[in-house]
């Protein structure tokens, strides 16, 4: 790996200011040639509660600080991680296989939210309340909650993070993070360029660990974290929720997704090919928002099919470090097994397949991009999110069928439509159980919308001008007069 700043590679976790080395290490590989990257730090439960022994403190004193003095700290992390972008897209594709100019959006991205939050943190206002009695004046302030703990995934791993554990830092809170033992280099590589930027010992510490499970109940039994963040399964989401019940902690859960991508026969077929290709294939199709069913009204749906099966059939999968690669290695041999399966029960059950459908030539855990027709709901894709390069097409009749097929399951994370019909725009969006909803594009994140689900799929938004209030607590104040 060559960076421009070899300093920004550690391989020791970052508690209280300091570099943590540990007893014992893990391997982190590249997932698009298996070659070991570095040998990182497995930390565990122990290394857990001295982090929070390290961030009780350290929160009371940075809450303290003026929200303009935290803002400055946070916009010079800012400027650091955009002055270093290349360097952090290069670690970021080596250990998580995403195409070098997708990990290079990531990082403008994820720098989005320090930056978003950074601003925001000096607009946390309380109120001054209409009294109902002549002798009491009543107030609402704003307060940080405390040390929170964050779990985050390994496909987004400096979004995932920027988006957590910015809001909670411009709050005046302090963090316990646990990165994904995928992809532990990124976060590392933030906390370096945190702490340049002034950031002071003890607010942002990295607990890196291969035992997740003793990481997370260690956070999750600790009264002095107050809130838990995580991004990942609804079944650990559960788990989590549980783990926290005696506390009473606070939640922010961002978990399962199966989203919908509609189809109505009178959309622009050039934009909605193009934004389903965007959905469905960003990241090899590995994210919690990617379409997982895409319902497509009958009408058109032989020509969507035709022209998605040749836009997909073209798409360069490799090494994400060569240039001109659109699609890189599944993350490792798990995720690859269940894509296989996905497609050998969708195919067993009579479904079409146009384009790709196994594992790619080039070995390893690459997978062809694959477009599958004919779907039905009694497949194991319709229910269980897929999380890979694999387009399911479901055919449908009217707009209500559409939209009950697309609520038809336990998920509400994200759904898309494409129509050029403004009532049916407001109609459908209206109608679908889901946090977000994306009309005519196949793209919409940013840090200025906020980003969560419904049903099974979590709690909280993450992101936009609501983020910020997961780290606070609204403190009512009556003053007799």
């Amino acid at each position: 790996m060559k960076l421009n700043d070899p300093t920004l590679l550690h391989v020791d976790s970052y508690i209280n200011g300091g570099w943590v080395a540990g007893k014992t290490r893990f391997a982190v590989t590249n997932p698009a040639n298996g070659e070991v990257i570095a040998e990182v730090a497995d930390l565990g439960s122990a290394e857990v509660t001295a982090a929070i022994d390290a961030a009780v403190p350290a929160q009371k004193a940075w809450a303290k600080r003026t929200a303009k003095d935290r803002a400055m700290v946070m916009r010079k992390w800012y400027d650091l991680v955009m002055a270093n972008a290349e360097d952090l897209a290069v670690i970021l594709t080596t250990e998580m296989g995403k195409p070098l100019a997708e990990a290079k959006g990531e990082i403008a991205y994820g720098a989005s939210f320090i930056d978003w939050f950074a601003e925001e943190a000096r607009r946390v206002c309380g109120d001054v309340l209409e009294t109902p009695q002549a002798d009491k004046r009543l107030l609402t302030f704003k307060q940080p909650i405390g040390v929170f703990g964050a779990i985050t995934p390994w496909n987004f791993p400096i979004a995932m993070i920027t988006r957590k554990v910015a809001p909670g830092i411009a709050a005046g809170c302090a963090c316990v993070l646990k990165p994904a033992e995928q992809t532990p280099l990124s976060a590392l590589a933030l906390a370096e360029l945190a702490e340049r930027a002034g950031l002071p010992a003890g607010i942002m510490n990295i607990v890196t660990g291969m035992n997740a499970p003793a990481i997370g109940e260690t956070m999750c039994a600790d009264d002095r974290i107050r809130k838990m963040t995580f991004t990942g399964s609804t079944e650990v989401g559960r788990i989590l929720m549980r783990q926290s019940a005696d506390s009473v902690k606070k939640m922010s859960l961002e978990l399962g997704g199966n989203a919908p991508l509609l189809v109505f026969d009178d959309a622009d077929l050039d934009k909605a090919v193009t934004g389903a290709m965007m959905s469905k294939f960003r990241n090899a199709g590995q994210t919690c928002v990617c379409a997982n069913r895409i319902f497509v009204q009958d009408g058109i749906y032989d020509a969507f099919a035709k022209r998605l099966a040749e836009a997909t059939d073209a798409l360069q999968v490799g090494n994400g470090m060569t240039d001109g690669v659109e699609q890189g290695p599944i993350i490792n041999d798990q995720g690859l097994a269940k894509i296989k399966r996905h497609v050998e029960d969708a195919v067993g059950k009579g479904a079409i397949l146009l384009t790709g459908g196994k594992p790619h030539a080039l070995g390893g855990t690459f997978f062809e991009p694959t477009v599958l027709t004919e779907m039905t709901s009694d497949m194991q894709l319709f229910r269980e999110e897929t999380f890979g390069p694999v387009a399911a097409l479901f055919k449908f009749n009217d707009e209500d069928d559409a939209i009950a097929m697309a609520n038809d399951s336990e998920f509400g994370l994200a759904a898309y439509l494409f129509t050029e019909n403004a009532a049916r725009l407001f109609r459908v969006s209206e109608a679908l159980e889901f946090g977000i909803v994306a009309v005519n594009t196949g793209i919409f994140s940013s840090e200025v919308g906020p980003f969560g689900g419904l049903k099974n799929s979590g709690l909280g938004r993450e992101g936009s001008k609501y983020g910020i209030d997961e780290f606070l607590e609204i403190k009512f104040v009556c003053v007799g007069m």
